[in-house]
C-alpha cells in the first residue's frame, strides 16, 4: 500500500508541474483572459484523476490549467480522491490483518478436520474367511457365517467358499438378503491361491450405519448369489 501511495504521490506532483507549467506558458504568451465556458464537472474529474480518456490537445485542459475556478475544483476533488485512496487503503489492510488472525485461529480446526478426513479416507484392510462357510443362495434359510466389517472405506479381500468358481465376481453389501439397499458394491476377479478362489475389493462403507446387513458374492457368469450376515461396527 506504501508503494502504492508514493507512486500515487509521484503521478499528482508531476500533474501539478505540468499544471504550473501550462499557466506559466500561457502567462509568458501575455494570453490572460480565459477562453470558452468551465467544462463539466465530469470532465474535470477525469481530469483531477488523469483519466487516458482525455487528450492533451484537448482545449478544455488549457483552459482548466489557467482558470482559476477550474484550478480549485480540481484541487478539492484531488483531495477527495486522495481521502478515498486512504480510506481504501486503510479498510483493505484491515480485512487483511482479519484475514490473516482468522486464519491463524482457524488453522488448528482445519489442519485437525484434514488429518480426520485423510484418515477416514484411508482404506482399512480386512479378510473375510468363507472357506468353511455355510452359505445362503436365493431363497434357501441355512445356518450361516456372520461377518463384521468397520464404517469406513474397505479394501476386502474374501477367501471364498470351497468349490467356489473362478471368474468374475459382484461383492455387494445390501440391506436384506435379497439384495434391496444396496450400499456399497465392487467388481473383482477370483485368484486361486494354495487351493483356495480369493478375490479382493474395495467398498466404500462410510455411509452405512451401525448395524445388521448382508454381504453378497455374486458370481458375474452364471449369478449365482450368496449371502451372509453382516454386522457393520
Amino acid at each position: 500500500m506504501r508503494l502504492l501511495s508514493r507512486r500515487s504521490a509521484r503521478a499528482e506532483d508531476r500533474f501539478e508541474v505540468w499544471v504550473k507549467q501550462r499557466h506559466q506558458e500561457r502567462v509568458l504568451s501575455g494570453q490572460t483572459e480565459q477562453t470558452g465556458a468551465c467544462p463539466d464537472e465530469a470532465f474535470l474529474r477525469n481530469l483531477a484523476r488523469r483519466s487516458k480518456a482525455i487528450s492533451l490537445s484537448d482545449p478544455r485542459i488549457d483552459h482548466a490549467a489557467n482558470c482559476p475556478l477550474c484550478t480549485s475544483r480540481i484541487s478539492t476533488i484531488r483531495r477527495e480522491y486522495r481521502s478515498w485512496n486512504r480510506k481504501l487503503a486503510y479498510a483493505l489492510g484491515t480485512v487483511g490483518c482479519l484475514l490473516v488472525t482468522a486464519g491463524l485461529i482457524a488453522w488448528p480446526h482445519f489442519e485437525r478436520h484434514l488429518r480426520q478426513t485423510l484418515a477416514s479416507a484411508t482404506p482399512v484392510s480386512e479378510t473375510v474367511d468363507l472357506w468353511n462357510a455355510d452359505t445362503y443362495r436365493g431363497q434357501q434359510p441355512r445356518q450361516l457365517q456372520s461377518v463384521g466389517l468397520p464404517a469406513a472405506p474397505v479394501r476386502l479381500t474374501i477367501i471364498l467358499p470351497r468349490f467356489s468358481l473362478p471368474g468374475q465376481y459382484l461383492v455387494a453389501v445390501t440391506r436384506d438378503q435379497s439384495g434391496n439397499g444396496v450400499i456399497a458394491e465392487g467388481l473383482a476377479f477370483a485368484t486361486s491361491i494354495q487351493a483356495q478362489e480369493r478375490l479382493s475389493v474395495s467398498l466404500d462403507l462410510r455411509n452405512a450405519k451401525v448395524g445388521a446387513y448382508f454381504l453378497s458374492t455374486t458370481h458375474v457368469q452364471d449369478q449365482a448369489a450368496y449371502y451372509y450376515p453382516l454386522q457393520i461396527k
